[in-house]
């Protein structure tokens, strides 16, 4: 159990600009992991282990990109009782990202605005964290990691997929699955990339790039596409059927080769209209996401069938939000902003309910 409540040190953060919070508790994250000052935060790993994209997660529930950008607190977060970690989105060169203030709260609405913009130290920093980390140290790590690579915001849309190739190159070795994010709203005409002939590219592109490196590292680890939850049917379908084309083999059968994360924040504003802050430009994540975000995978899992691997993310603030996630159609679930407004104590609520779904 966590030495600190979270309740206790929610009342300062909330007292400070966002993204001084943000920042703040992120280097506390790095200065206390792996030390005593780690007790503050621990919590016990429920033990429900998964296969999905043939890898085995400790549980279901993970810690979703974004919140560490810079793979700076790999281990203060797993000591947090994630069954698997996603750090980044990383770009190949460095970025400030786009100009403060670019994150802002929605307490009523148990929401987030963020037009972040990818900002990151770069690629080889990125790297450099990750070697550091514990868990990459462990001969047998105790919880996955997933790296997650975009392009630079300068970076030409008809030059994007160099970008992806170089990131795919410099973060495979270190990964356990690796995510190809495309549909963030805070790089301009990114979401583009997710159209049938430009993602048919992309991910031919990168399906090519992956079948070099598994050959020299003798290892073919699953790749991930992250998609937007303001998609149409029409374009879920046509998401569906182009990652069936590299996911499944000549008989229809799931290759493990690649899976789809469901869903990125929404440029919608339908569910906190008339709320402080709502109005501003960006991403909405929390509460007002759950239902959306169910809608994309619910149709997901119908186009691609029971075995693809889908992970389920948005609007996850309580054990019964991540259970309507399973029940939509995810294999497993990610937190962010839930975490934000909830703590750690979340994780192993939420962990515990869908190990729940599973006990006769």
């Amino acid at each position: 159990m966590a030495l600190v409540p979270y309740g206790l040190a929610r009342p300062f953060l909330f007292g400070l600009d966002p993204e001084t919070a943000h920042d703040l508790t992120l280097a506390a994250l790095a200065a206390s992991q792996g030390n005593l000052l780690a007790a503050a935060y621990r919590t016990a790993r429920i033990d429900d282990p998964y296969q999905l994209a043939g890898l085995r997660f400790p549980n279901r529930v993970g810690m979703a990109a974004g919140l560490d950008k810079n793979a700076r607190c790999i281990d203060g977060l797993g000591a947090m009782g994630f069954g698997f970690v996603e750090v980044g989105t990383v770009t190949p060169l460095p970025q400030d990202g786009n100009p403060k203030p670019r994150l802002f709260r929605l307490p009523k609405a148990r929401a987030l605005i963020n037009r972040l913009g990818f900002n990151n130290h770069g690629l080889d920093a990125f790297v450099r964290n990750v070697q550091k980390s514990a868990l990459r140290q462990q001969a047998h790590p105790t919880l996955l990691l997933g790296l997650n690579i975009g392009k630079n915001a300068a970076t030409p849309m008809e030059n994007a997929t160099d970008d992806y190739l170089r990131c795919l190159d410099g973060v495979y070795p270190h990964a356990d699955y690796i995510t190809v994010n495309i549909s963030s709203p805070n790089t301009k005409n990114l979401r583009s990339l997710q159209s049938d002939a430009a993602l048919d590219a992309l991910l031919g592109a990168i399906a090519e790039r992956r079948e070099l490196l598994a050959q020299q590292l003798g290892q073919r680890k699953p790749i991930f596409l992250k998609i937007a939850p303001d998609l149409d049917a029409a374009q879920i379908e046509v998401i569906a059927a182009t990652l069936k084309r590299y996911g499944t083999d000549s008989s229809g059968q799931v290759n493990n080769a690649w899976g789809v994360i469901a869903t990125n924040t929404t440029l919608s504003r339908d569910a906190v209209k008339g709320l402080p802050h709502a109005e501003q430009t960006g991403g909405l994540s929390g509460a007002p996401v759950l239902e959306m975000s169910n809608r994309v995978i619910t149709q997901l899992r119908a186009a691609l069938g029971k075995q693809f691997p889908i992970m389920g993310v948005g609007g996850i603030l309580s054990a019964a939000d991540a259970v309507t996630k399973i029940n939509a159609g995810a294999d497993v679930v990610q937190i962010y902003t839930g975490l934000i407004y909830r703590g750690p104590a979340l994780v192993k609520e939420a962990a515990l309910a869908l190990q729940a779904l599973r006990t006769p």
